[in-house]
């Protein structure tokens, strides 16, 4: 429990320090929304690498179905053991 207490006390502090940070600005916040602009822009950047990733993604799924079916085809029969007596 006291781990819990301490992490929401430095995310607290940390909040704190943005939020005056922007206030006095020393962190630049353009559109006035209270989210420093440095974590819009990764924000934006992480959702483009996140489309990309999808796309090759779906590519991998695409290639895998195709594996798979071609494995599922019969193969041909191996002729049956000779019984020895």
């Amino acid at each position: 429990m006291t781990t819990f207490l301490i992490i929401v006390a430095v995310l607290a502090i940390g909040g704190t320090f943005a939020y005056f940070g922007m206030k006095s600005g020393k962190i630049e916040d353009k559109n006035n929304n209270n989210i420093p602009d440095v974590i819009e822009e990764k924000i934006e950047e992480v959702k483009e690498v996140a489309v990309k990733v999808k796309k090759v993604a779906d590519k991998a799924k695409k290639v895998a179905k195709t594996v798979v079916v071609e494995k599922k085809k019969p193969a041909a029969k191996k002729p049956a053991a000779k019984k020895i007596k």
